[in-house]
């Protein structure tokens, strides 16, 4: 019986993923057969790559700044070169800043939408124009529970992460008839870097996030595989547009 969630052979760009829910997704990937490359900010990034690599996974990693444009086009120019090609994109990569709204700085909303929203929309075109030459491909981006309510000292994240999910459903609409799969996970509360002010068990807002969760934990990165393969997959051919949470309930409680 043919496998739907086969990814053996393909290649893939995950951004973001030397740490946390990226590292996570690129794991799973390389574990089913993809060959990847990983962005990082720093060079850190080539020492994940070699320990991928030193497991017997086929992995490149690319150090760039993605908050600039000029970087982010070179960088997956030169992935696509490495791997001679490109099936699959993850957008994992992201940035927080913390402050009260009325006193948010200005140049911290402008680094947060940059990084979490505009390098989303450009690596998405940059990865369609290669879908459209090739038949096809599939898009992962990485939404948020801030995709559905606003938090709090966080609204540039909350609109970097609202605006992905829009993004991702703007662009299935006109990319889904050219086979191109566009769609999003909304990772719940994950116990990463990005959310160490909350992981005090001492804090009463971890407490109150745990107890709302059903699942009654904190997500990881191993969390995000299975959702990120059905997505890479052709399991997911006829699914677009779709804002897909990976929270272990916390929406619908």
């Amino acid at each position: 019986m043919k496998n739907l969630f086969d990814v053996n052979g393909k290649k893939a760009i995950v951004t973001g993923g030397t740490r946390g829910l990226g590292y996570g997704m690129a794991e799973g990937l390389m574990e089913n057969g993809c060959e990847v490359v990983i962005f990082g900010s720093n060079e850190k990034v080539h020492n994940v790559a070699k320990g991928f690599c030193d497991r017997g996974f086929k992995c490149h990693g690319i150090q760039v700044n993605l908050s600039k444009q000029d970087e982010r086009v070179e960088a997956f120019k030169k992935a696509v070169e490495l791997m001679s090609g490109l099936d699959i994109l993850v957008n994992s990569a992201g940035v927080q800043s913390r402050h009260k709204s009325e006193e948010f700085p200005l140049e911290d909303y402008q680094y947060v939408l940059n990084v979490n929203l505009t390098t989303t929309f450009v690596l998405c075109q940059l990865a369609a124009r290669e879908f459209l030459k090739n038949r096809g491909g599939k898009i992962i981006n990485i939404a948020s529970m801030l995709s559905f309510f606003g938090g709090y000292t966080v609204p540039a994240y909350a609109a970097s992460k609202g605006g992905v999910a829009q993004l991702t459903k703007a662009f299935a609409n006109e990319w889904a008839e050219h086979n191109i799969n566009v769609n999003a996970l909304a990772p719940g509360y994950m116990a990463t870097e990005m959310n160490t002010a909350l992981l005090d068990k001492n804090n009463p807002r971890y407490l109150e996030i745990t107890n709302r969760i059903p699942a009654k934990r904190w997500g990881t990165g191993d969390d995000m595989k299975g959702a990120a393969i059905f997505l890479a997959s052709e399991a997911s051919d006829y699914l677009n547009g779709a804002i897909i949470p990976v929270d272990g309930g916390y929406l619908v409680k």
